[in-house]
């Protein structure tokens, strides 16, 4: 039947008395009327550092990250979608830690021609409500790549933060009461920490019901209910009483790009179901709700050959990943998947001792089958939102004509600039030593 919606399977991996408090939690939550939404209301500007936003514009305004007269304020840009109706204010944010580009990336994306220009979702003015864009919060670190600001703290801990605190908890003091405090909704884009990768997957508390809800609206199948860690924004938005998810995909100091692609189809659907943009946000097949999982560490120290990927699907028993050690040839120790699960995180530094993780793993007991029928060639899940070209590549016919270069390879050889080193060819095009 057409406009007929279709079903979602939820899969909980979830304790019973855990699902029992969601469950009421849901049940006790009543949706709060929210007047100031309605299309009959008076909309208008808003400010934002003193600077001004009319109704179906867009505005980039730079907002130092710290108050001082002296020294460098650190200055982040962030972009303002004031839509042409009432509605909520949505902060979409990346870069809380500096090396993570996945929020970055998706982000810039997100405020791409492709996205904002007239008949596009974004566009202003044909939007309601206010969305907050921010690339990348913690500039400071993004340009050291580095998950930590100069002070070597991290943002992300240092929540609601202190006016006369340390660097970083001055910042999160700023971000939190002149950028933050005022969002309906915060979706919070994260990559894993160095040395490993995730799967894209959401963070959320389930019991907090606003949570669930956006939660459930970024539309993609893996939902880990965590409580958020102390200090961190997602705790802090929670405690005040605004919906707020973190979404993990990719890595640090590297582009995944399908982690990137399926964090703008996230919060594209996010923005949907808020009724800020027209249209239904995508649904995937099945929801697995996991409260739980453990980490696989190296029983002993070499090069770590993994076998599998971040969001392999797997069964117990199955060898993930061999240890080696070249000083002693001849000999490797297997790491097997402890019983039927799902990779949500895999190591991706080969150098491995003794205790280190290689693997976070999502035991799977009860629903393993329903993932087996969502895999791709690699047994990988394949997370709504993945497949496809990228929304913000577009394509045009051109006329292709051959061009020809003319000159001599800087440095005498092709890589010559790239990596010189004692064993490749000088610069006059001689080999080393020869004479």
């Amino acid at each position: 039947m057409a406009g007929k919606k279709r079903r979602v399977r939820v899969a909980h991996e979830l304790s019973r008395p855990r699902r029992a408090k969601i469950k009421k939690a849901l049940e006790e939550h009543e949706s709060e009327a929210r007047p100031e939404w309605d299309r009959g209301v008076n909309w208008g500007d808003i400010r934002l550092f003193r600077k001004r936003i009319k109704p179906g514009t867009m505005r980039t305004i730079h907002v130092p990250l710290l108050d001082v007269e002296l020294g460098d304020s650190w200055p982040i840009p962030v972009t303002v979608i004031h839509g042409v109706r009432p509605g909520p204010l949505v902060t979409i944010l990346g870069g809380l830690h500096g090396d993570e580009l996945t929020g970055a990336s998706a982000c810039t994306n997100l405020l791409s021609n492709a996205f904002t220009e007239e008949d596009k979702p974004l566009n202003p003015k044909t939007m309601a409500g206010t969305i907050r864009i921010i690339p990348v919060v913690n500039l400071p670190g993004y340009r050291m790549k580095s998950r930590y600001f100069p002070d070597g703290r991290d943002l992300n801990r240092n929540f609601p933060g202190k006016i006369k605190g340390t660097s970083t908890s001055r910042v999160a003091y700023q971000l939190w009461n002149n950028l933050l405090n005022d969002s309906d909704a915060i979706v919070d884009l994260h990559s894993a920490a160095k040395g490993r990768s995730n799967m894209p997957q959401i963070r959320a508390n389930l019991s907090h019901p606003e949570s669930n809800i956006l939660a459930k609206a970024f539309g993609i199948e893996v939902v880990l209910d965590s409580n958020p860690p102390k200090g961190s924004l997602r705790r802090l938005a929670n405690e005040n009483g605004i919906a707020a998810i973190t979404y993990e995909g990719g890595g640090a100091n590297f582009l995944d790009q399908k982690s990137v692609k399926v964090a703008v189809a996230g919060c594209l659907n996010v923005l949907r179901a808020l009724k800020v943009i027209p249209g239904n946000p995508a649904r995937p097949r099945f929801r697995l709700n996991a409260g739980g999982s453990t980490w696989l560490r190296a029983g002993e120290g070499g090069l770590l050959d993994m076998f599998v990927e971040p969001g392999s699907v797997v069964a117990a028993g199955d060898v993930l990943a061999t240890i080696s050690d070249p000083g002693t040839p001849g000999l490797t120790v297997d790491i097997v998947a402890p019983e039927d699960g799902l990779l949500i995180c895999t190591a991706t530094n080969p150098f491995v001792a003794a205790g280190m993780p290689v693997g976070h793993f999502l035991p799977i007991s009860k629903h393993i089958k329903l993932l087996r029928t969502q895999l791709d060639n690699k047994g990988c899940l394949i997370v709504n939102g993945s497949q496809g070209e990228p929304l913000w590549r577009e394509e045009e016919e051109i006329e292709v004509d051959e061009i020809e270069v003319e000159g001599s390879w800087s440095g005498g050889f092709i890589d010559a600039e790239w990596n010189k080193d004692a064993n490749e060819p000088s610069n006059d095009g001689h080999e080393e030593g020869e004479a």
